[in-house]
């Protein structure tokens, strides 16, 4: 089922039940996992390591609002356990409705301003849904301080130091509104009211995760690019652990990880072999750019329908003279804004009408894609049908 056809399937459901989630998730432990950037992929993570200690069922097409939700536990049947990405906007009804035993909160950043509230105002959304909730666990990324001041209030959170590569959307303290400070690598702190980034129980090393409590590293084995994918994997370990599994259980289930929903995907297109990487926002496209090699063939496509958010402005967030010296193109109902965007970034590219023409005119090698969500759907869809 695609990801259209799950909400429709799912919307069904819960017309004719609307108490389907809470009736489903009753024999299971479930795990809600929620943030801006990053919420498929740990997801991933998380059922793959719960793989290892039972059945889990899971939103794998990352249809991650409540009808997605119903459709995918419709699908899987009993299960031992539940992992679900979750829209941010719908993280307190689904925490409402579903009692989750774990609460992963990976990060919080701009990202399709039309449609979607500010961070600031996402992060006090979560704190009063989470505030006074001894039964639940938050395991939540204190390097970002939105993500700390939203979980604070909880009654039992794990504090996990996974890194905060996009830190331009918390300038400002989320309690007082003063100035931030950051001395150091994942350190912060407000210097009007002493809102201070806590010590972590589990720590991000370079390739694996330390708990602070016991002292025990724990390597992560990935086949995921990018820095941005150990941090992932450090939340999907913590969450596990959360639930009582072993560590090194958890980590040994993420080895096996290739693609997540077609992102990172290595395959051919029109007689080109291509890798399609997503990004929909600033922090997406930051964590991005550090996968990319220095010789890469890229293709940018930039689409602006509904589920893109219609304002691109973003793009103008992006350093994208990193992208200096390699071979760019852009196509996408927005490839216009991005060529502009480019030259003024003082970077090469070259306009093209199509996947197709971008797969005929890039230079000899790899293309890697990258694109904003409908453009990386409407890619999926071209490589199924070609």
């Amino acid at each position: 089922i695609g990801e259209r056809d799950s909400t429709i399937a799912g919307r069904t459901i819960l017309r004719l039940a609307p108490a389907a989630l809470r009736v489903l998730t009753a024999p299971s432990d479930v795990v809600l996992v929620s943030g801006t950037n990053g919420k498929t992929t740990t997801t991933r993570f998380v059922a793959e390591a719960l793989r290892q200690a039972g059945t889990v069922a899971s939103n794998a097409t990352g249809a991650n609002m409540p009808a997605g939700l119903a459709t995918a536990l419709a699908q899987a049947g009993r299960a031992d356990y539940a992992a679900f990405e979750v829209d941010e906007r719908y993280l307190p009804e689904l925490c409402e409705q579903l009692a989750p035993g774990v609460v992963v909160l990976l990060n919080l950043s701009r990202d399709q301003l039309d449609r979607n509230p500010e961070a600031a105002l996402l992060a006090r959304t979560w704190r009063r849904a989470l505030r006074g909730r001894p039964a639940r666990v938050v395991v939540a990324n204190c390097d970002d301080p939105l993500v700390y001041w939203a979980a604070c209030g909880s009654g039992r959170v794990v504090w996990v130091s996974a890194g905060a590569g996009w830190p331009h959307d918390s300038w400002s303290c989320p309690a007082c509104g003063g100035p931030l400070t950051r001395p150091a690598a994942r350190h912060w702190s407000c210097r009007a009211c002493g809102l201070a980034r806590p010590a972590p129980d589990w720590e991000l090393k370079e390739r694996s995760v330390v708990s602070t409590r016991t002292g025990e590293s724990y390597e992560l084995r990935l086949r995921l690019p990018g820095q941005v994918n150990y941090a992932n994997a450090a939340m999907a370990v913590a969450a596990a652990a959360a639930l009582g599994l072993s560590p090194p259980d958890a980590a040994r289930g993420l080895a096996g990880v290739r693609s997540v929903a077609g992102r990172y995907q290595v395959t051919d297109l029109h007689g080109r072999r291509i890798r399609l990487l997503l990004a929909k926002n600033p922090a997406s496209w930051t964590e991005v750019l550090d996968i990319l090699p220095a010789s890469a063939n890229v293709l940018i496509v930039l689409n602006a329908r509904e589920l893109d958010g219609q304002d691109t402005s973003w793009i103008w967030d992006v350093d994208f003279r990193r992208l200096a010296g390699m071979a760019v193109l852009v196509t996408g109902a927005r490839r216009l804004d991005v060529a502009l965007r480019l030259d003024v970034a003082g970077v090469r590219c070259e306009v093209v009408s199509s996947l197709r023409e971008a797969c005929e005119r890039a230079p000899y090698g790899r293309l890697d894609i990258v694109a904003n969500y409908t453009a990386f759907l409407d890619a999926l869809k071209e490589i199924r049908l070609a």
